[in-house]
């Protein structure tokens, strides 16, 4: 049997002796080194959706990967593509370590310098394992390729274009497909989701951050079921707790989110943070929102600009969704795909704020008329970006409204710390 490997080694001298090592190995069939975590899970994700099958059975994680942490990393692969075994090369191969490895869901670990024989023999095993773990699964399409479900982070070019309203309307859109859906607010000082739902809750993230092992039930009591179907994770009331949910607590409960909910929604507001940066680094769909005017054109630029510089997001790989637009707008959203070079969804927002001002003053917009054309055109994006059951899945019920144009289609990684070696 051939053994697929594929490297994460972000240093060049590094990830040439890794590959001349693999190159030796019997049966071994190595892909050229990747040289970030970013990278390997686009390369997993994009993998993963054409089958479980094409999927290597190792990957090789550097100690010093960047700009998520090895550990971190490792735990991300365990949990999105738990098919795949994971070995860690590790200049310390002492028991604390290894222990942390395994707890983080690796299969083995390999000390630096590499030796033939204690490379061959991890990737044996850690490969073996994988092979058992794709036979219990099944093979084809269908597997899945993780835990749980799929997580969509909307974020904002600046304040007040909309990226709140639109993660709401996407997560009852969401809902009302059939998808059980959660809704996190990860502006974390500013948050107004509880507001536009008309919910006030005695708990909020900030009550998770602290918590290294969050169990269904610890999760359960953290979030708040409402009547519409979402399940709640509402931003602290008190802004200054914000500071408590650091990039790693956000990632720990993004994990704990996609292994209960088909989807998840983030809502990351208009700042840079640690915590909401690493949700947008491990989101399956990023969706920027801005307007179409100048101001808000120059903001969106600018926040993916950052998002490549901290290796959080490429470009190319942002959905960026027009709020707002008229067919008399001078700057169209062709035009501002091109200026920020993302994929401009094929559905805009119409201007359309008298629809809205009722729900919005009562702070109830789950009560919006489904003949808004606003309402409209976001249940459609929601289609677009794959965010809705399918509608031959027997399961998902037919949604309130249903004669919405709805289409059923398809961190700040290191903000102190700068980039890793």
């Amino acid at each position: 049997m051939t053994t697929r490997i594929l490297p994460a080694v972000g240093d060049p001298d590094a990830a040439r002796a890794v590959a001349t090592l693999l190159g030796q190995l019997p049966a071994a069939e190595p892909a050229a080194p990747v040289p970030d975590s970013t990278t390997l899970l686009d390369t997993l994700a994009r993998l993963a959706a054409e089958s479980i099958d094409e999927l290597p059975e190792v990957v090789l994680v550097h100690e010093r990967i960047g700009p998520q942490p090895a550990l971190e990393l490792i735990r991300d692969v365990a949990l999105r593509f738990p098919a795949v075994g994971v070995v860690l090369i590790s200049s310390d191969t002492g028991p604390g370590l290894f222990s942390a490895a395994m707890d983080s869901g690796a299969r083995g670990l390999a000390g630096l310098p590499l030796a033939y024989e204690e490379l061959a023999a991890r990737v044996q095993a850690a490969a073996q394992w994988s092979v058992g773990v794709r036979r219990h699964l099944g093979r084809g399409p269908d597997t899945p390729t993780g835990p749980g479900g799929r997580v969509v982070t909307v974020t904002g070019a600046k304040g007040g274009v909309g990226a709140t309203f639109t993660a709401v309307q996407f997560a009852l859109a969401a809902a009302a497909s059939g998808r059980r859906t959660a809704l996190v607010d990860l502006d974390l000082q500013a948050g107004d989701v509880g507001s536009y739902l008309d919910v006030q809750f005695r708990r909020s993230i900030a009550d998770l951050a602290g918590i290294q092992d969050i169990s269904p039930r610890v999760l359960q009591d953290a979030v708040y079921e409402d009547r519409t179907g979402l399940a709640l994770l509402l931003a602290p009331a008190d802004g200054e707790r914000g500071e408590e949910v650091d990039e790693r607590a956000a990632r720990h409960v993004i994990a704990a989110l996609r292994g209960r909910y088909e989807l998840v929604v983030i809502d990351c507001g208009t700042q840079v943070t640690g915590a909401n940066a690493a949700a947008v680094e491990s989101a399956d769909v990023a969706v920027l929102v801005t307007t179409p005017d100048v101001v808000a054109v120059r903001a969106a630029k600018r926040m993916v600009r950052m998002w490549e510089r901290l290796q959080v997001r490429k470009a190319e790989d942002t959905a960026l969704v027009v709020n707002r637009w008229t067919r008399h707008t001078e700057i169209q959203p062709a035009l501002i795909g091109k200026i920020t070079k993302t994929r401009a969804t094929r559905t805009p927002v119409p201007a359309a704020f008298k629809e809205l001002q009722a729900v919005v003053d009562a702070g109830r917009v789950q009560d919006l008329d489904n003949r808004s054309t606003v309402k409209q055109a976001l249940w459609t994006l929601a289609g677009e970006l794959g965010l809705l059951a399918t509608p031959d899945d027997p399961a998902a019920p037919t949604p309130p409204g249903a004669a919405l144009a709805v289409r059923g289609t398809g961190p700040v990684a290191r903000l102190r710390r700068g980039r890793e070696g």
